[in-house]
């Protein structure tokens, strides 16, 4: 037997055959071109084009050509989106494994160029499969809140995307006619020869192509039916027992549901958001500016909205019942009363986005507000005291907790 990978008898499994790669190709065709597309919605949601605040990523060129203001209706658009993305790329990752096993022995062949043409398909499979790792791995570190790689998790995966789609749209429009046609020969074993990834001396076969592609989808299935459920409420929620923020809502109480960081991992001290040293900083137009304590805040008008939490890894909160003045009030008692965009600071000092933008579209919304109770009673410290923002459609991570100063005009 062969001892070097780089020789085709070395690769003795009898699963391996164009008819098993061609199937596990179109399902990941479909699938990650879903991911891709729902990846820069994402990214959109994020407001990018505020460059100078929300976007951590440097010059975008021309891969900000899709750029807009993102809706604020329906409220659950960012909660689906979102949703899909990070739970299909989970349910995805063992089709992935298995496509990836399935071709391994091309990626030992020897000679590594036998032509020009032949040395950039090499090269393209590099890109294809190195981009695959890094998007799903990357994408699976932050669901879970683990930030093991350098640098911000957000450009990375972004521009990671990119460079991993345009291999895979290479490599989908060189293989797609061929496993159309390999799909037409549906059958469970194909003779010795019958195609470069066939084994010319197989193993006796364990299980069949149709069995082995069987336990690749039960693999799926079993990763979304214990991931999807933190995108839904009520019973199916605790059906999410593989996934942060999944389960049952944590806690008891008003406040009892999900959060990203505590008050004390932000660095939130009760001193400093209790009455007497707590005051919202508003500035306008002509830098006109007040100071509103939390009792001047509930002399204004006050508003209700039901809206859920959704955050980028994924998860999301049932919809909650927030109360509190509207933005756009608070963007007229300084002058505008045409809605304009926000900068919203925080009193967070540990952790990203402790400043956060709302384009004018936003602030409009008679939804959106600085809130100052949740489903009747005071905000929680973890939850924003004493005040936070709350906006249909958008990121968790746009929601400000903890509000200090508002800035309102152009940004």
């Amino acid at each position: 037997m062969p001892r070097s990978p780089s020789s085709p008898a070395f690769w003795r499994s009898p699963l391996r055959g164009p008819w098993f790669t061609s199937v596990l190709g179109v399902v990941l065709l479909a699938g990650i071109t879903v991911l891709f597309v729902t990846g820069l919605l994402s990214y959109a949601a994020y407001n990018p084009d505020l460059s100078s605040v929300n976007d951590q990523t440097p010059d975008k060129g021309l891969l900000g050509f899709y750029l807009f203001s993102w809706p604020t209706h329906p409220s659950w658009l960012y909660r689906l989106t979102q949703g899909v993305h990070v739970t299909l790329g989970i349910a995805l990752i063992p089709v992935l494994l298995a496509k990836l096993w399935s071709v391994v022995p091309k990626l030992f062949a020897l000679p590594p160029a036998r032509s020009l043409a032949h040395a950039l398909e090499r090269l393209s499979l590099l890109l294809l499969v190195g981009g695959a790792l890094f998007e799903f791995t990357t994408g699976v570190l932050n669901v879970q809140l683990d930030y093991l790689f350098p640098g911000s998790f957000y450009p990375l995966h972004f521009y990671g995307a990119w460079v991993f789609f345009a291999a895979f749209l290479a490599h989908a429009v060189l293989k797609t006619p061929l496993a159309l046609r390999n799909l037409r020969h549906i059958r469970d074993e194909q003779p010795p020869g019958e195609g470069e990834l066939v084994s010319p001396n197989p193993a006796e076969p364990t299980v069949s192509r149709r069995g082995a592609l069987g336990v690749v989808g039960g693999g799926s299935l079993l990763l979304l039916a214990t991931t999807a459920g933190r995108s839904f409420d009520g019973p199916l929620r605790e059906t999410a027992v593989l996934a942060p923020h999944g389960g049952p809502e944590p806690g008891g109480g008003t406040g009892g549901f999900q959060i990203n960081k505590t008050a004390a991992y932000a660095g939130i001290s009760p001193t400093e958001t209790g009455e007497e040293a707590w005051r919202l900083v508003v500035t306008g137009r002509d830098g006109r500016s007040v100071r509103l304590d939390r009792p001047q805040l509930l002399q204004l008008a006050l508003h209700s909205s039901a809206l859920p939490i959704a955050c980028v890894e994924g998860w999301s909160t049932s919809d909650q019942w927030w109360r509190g003045v509207r933005l756009r009030d608070l963007a007229a008692l300084v002058g505008h009363d045409d809605p304009v965009d926000v900068l919203v600071e925080s009193l967070q000092r540990h952790g990203a986005f402790r400043r956060a933008a709302l384009r004018a579209n936003q602030v409009a919304d008679p939804r959106s507000l600085l809130a100052l109770f949740v489903n009747g009673e005071d905000l929680t410290p973890d939850h924003g005291y004493p005040a936070r923002v709350i906006v249909p459609a958008a990121p968790g991570v746009l929601n400000t907790k903890w509000v200090a100063r508002m800035t309102f005009g152009d940004l």
